[in-house]
């Protein structure tokens, strides 16, 4: 029930999606003898929509996110093992076109190439199963293997988790197939504005991670300006507010460890 509210529910509440349901609403009761809410309400939506996709608003949200945790340190030293998560391919258009295509995080499976040959003696896995609503985009996880032959990385280096269908999934499924023992040191990689929610589900599934943020979408020091482009705008600050959603719902029910995770004290 979680997994089917957190679809439907986060989807009527992205900004785009909401405003315009807004306006629909205002543009029906213009017809009726509630004319004038109609009105404000049509209103509103346009001006909203217009606000929330030129303002910086998406960056301003997003920034925070991704400010949580700072780029990864190699100098702590080679990992035990590297968790990578889902979420940068599209198992519906690889399934289509019989080759594996990669979404907008795709940094998260480029960088498998780069710390398999650093780190050669790291266990890795890929947790990602099928996110759709209705089930029919097949696994993620499970077109990784194809791309790995590209990138000269041997299946067998790459573990595959593909039960998951969300980030608590995520670090259940992970922990469950790993069994990270005490003291190990295990990379969590994933998008930066992402981090925060994956770590706090990994912390509360008792599995201690180090953050190793990629696809970041916002420069580190605040540099924040109107969009020239309104469905870039728009679609930054339904990404961002999808995030904040998902923190906010997670600890309210108690699947990440505090709402705005970041960063331990040094031990």
């Amino acid at each position: 029930m979680f997994f089917v509210l957190s679809k439907t529910v986060a989807f009527l509440l992205l900004p785009s999606n909401f405003l315009v349901v807004l306006g629909l609403a205002g543009l029906a009761l213009l017809r009726t003898r509630w004319r004038r809410p109609g009105k404000w309400l049509a209103g509103v939506s346009v001006v909203m929509l217009l606000a929330l996709a030129y303002l910086p608003v998406g960056g301003v949200l997003t920034h925070v996110l991704e400010s949580r945790f700072p780029p990864w340190d190699p100098a702590r030293g080679a990992p035990d093992g590297i968790v990578v998560l889902g979420g940068a391919i599209s198992p519906a258009l690889s399934r289509a076109y019989g080759a594996v295509q990669l979404s907008g995080s795709a940094e998260r499976v480029a960088v498998i190439a780069k710390l398999a040959r650093d780190y050669p003696n790291a266990r890795i896995v890929y947790s990602g199963g099928d996110a759709s609503l209705l089930a029919d985009a097949g696994r993620e996880a499970d077109y990784l293997y194809p791309l790995l032959d590209t990138f000269n990385v041997s299946r067998q280096r790459v573990m595959l988790e593909n039960r998951s269908r969300n980030t608590v999934e995520n670090a259940m499924f992970t922990k469950e197939l790993v069994k990270p023992k005490p003291g190990e040191r295990w990379l969590l990689i994933t998008s930066a504005q992402h981090m925060p929610r994956a770590v706090g589900c990994f912390r509360r599934a008792g599995f201690p991670v180090e953050a190793y943020p990629v696809d970041w979408h916002t420069r580190p020091h605040r540099q924040f300006g109107v969009s020239s482009k309104f469905g870039g705008g728009l679609a930054s600050t339904d990404r961002a507010v999808h995030e904040w959603l998902g923190l906010i719902t997670y600890w309210v029910t108690g699947r990440t460890s505090a709402l705005l995770p970041g960063p331990l004290p040094a031990q």
